[in-house]
């Protein structure tokens, strides 16, 4: 059985908790409305003026003038990460972190000594709350799909139960926007067919499909079915560390699509150097707003964890096979695979002077922000005015 946690308004929540007169005001995490800043997340109380991620910040000042608007603790935030990550190590060592604030967990060899699949998602969201002071939605499911659909459902602080043979009855109803890939042209391409539920999408056959939405036919059809074989892996055991982000509306400004992939490719890099990992390939996806996906890689002339090597490599990705037009991005991830751990060679990107001295950037920044908290939001920054 598997666990989605899902922590709910992650970064607002975390400054609500540590500022007390903020609870229940519209808070907004990201950037300023009077600069180019975008939402990087939002409280509930501010979205139900409508403002979500990756909204620019002045349109949001616009919908809720008495928005709180706060700079990042990127800092702050890994290190509450870090805490969570603990807090799941108790009931299983199979935890696939997709970012500082979700995981899938692989629970099925725990039930011996915890109970049921169902139990431990509760006794996680009872030490969240109590330890930490914040809320997880969680989905109980027998695979990765279907868990993570579950606890998105009821959030916030939500909790719902998919019995294994249950799945079919639990998609059925569900709006077809709910299956993994489908943005709003996908979505409307479907409603002109008359699909707008999971079941009616279910109900056509695989070849019609295929044929409307190529290779992506296969996987609505799946997913419509409910399957999905993949594996929990953790890091240590992963081919390849990732993180992607799915966006609430289509973004098309590249300076925006850039922010994200620095912050995409900060993660990444931490986690490398977290399993004292490094990757040799570079890989970025793109999932366009009809539905179109591409992934493309570069292979680095040796293996790194520097976040600078990975940054230029994944903006020259981005830079070389983002279209000049297009109708905007729904998803964006950044990968790194072929992990090597020997020796490091001559590099492609940097003199070995300039490559020690920023592993050395990198190790004071991760020891920073272990300890105090410091926003890395300045130094993502930095790192762009440097290309």
């Amino acid at each position: 059985m598997v666990l989605h946690i899902d922590m709910d308004a992650f970064y607002a929540a975390i400054e609500q908790r540590d500022r007390p007169e903020l609870r229940g005001r519209p808070v907004v995490v990201g950037g300023t409305p009077e600069g180019r800043g975008v939402v990087a997340a939002a409280s509930y109380a501010a979205r139900r003026y409508g403002i979500h991620s990756a909204m620019p910040a002045a349109q949001a000042k616009r919908l809720c003038p008495q928005t709180a608007f706060l700079p990042g603790r990127h800092g702050d935030y890994a290190r509450v990460s870090r805490q969570i990550r603990a807090i799941f190590q108790r009931y299983t060592p199979l935890v696939e972190p997709l970012s500082l604030d979700e995981a899938f967990l692989d629970v099925t060899d725990s039930k011996q000594l915890f109970g049921p699949a169902a139990d431990i998602g509760q006794r996680i969201k009872r030490d969240i709350k109590d330890e930490l002071q914040l809320t997880a939605s969680v989905g109980v499911a027998a695979n990765k799909f279907v868990a993570k659909v579950a606890s998105d459902l009821d959030k916030p602080d939500g909790f719902v139960v998919v019995a294994p043979g249950g799945e079919q009855a639990f998609l059925d109803p569900l709006p077809v926007g709910r299956l993994w890939g489908v943005g709003r042209v996908a979505n409307r391409r479907l409603q002109r067919l008359g699909i707008e539920t999971i079941a009616q999408l279910r109900a056509r056959p695989r070849e019609v499909l295929c044929e409307l939405f190529g290779q992506g036919g296969e996987h609505l059809w799946q997913l419509a079915h409910g399957i999905d074989p993949r594996p929990v892996v953790p890091d240590h055991q992963a081919k390849s560390i990732s993180h992607e982000t799915t966006f609430e509306t289509d973004i098309a400004d590249p300076e925006v699509l850039e922010a994200w992939l620095m912050e995409l490719t900060e993660q990444v890099a931490r986690r490398l150097r977290r399993q004292r990992l490094r990757g040799r390939t570079v890989q970025l996806k793109l999932r366009f707003a009809d539905f179109k996906t591409i992934t493309r890689a570069r292979t680095l002339a040796q293996a790194t964890d520097i976040t600078q090597e990975l940054w230029e490599a994944a903006s020259g990705l981005l830079l070389k096979h983002l279209p000049a037009r297009h109708a905007g991005l729904r998803l964006l991830g950044m990968g790194v695979s072929g992990f090597d751990r020997g020796s490091l060679q001559q590099g492609e990107l940097f003199e070995e002077a300039d490559r020690e001295r920023h592993g050395q950037l990198d190790a004071v920044s991760d020891a920073i922000n272990e300890r105090f908290g410091v926003s890395s939001l300045r130094r993502a920054t930095d790192l762009k005015r440097r290309r």
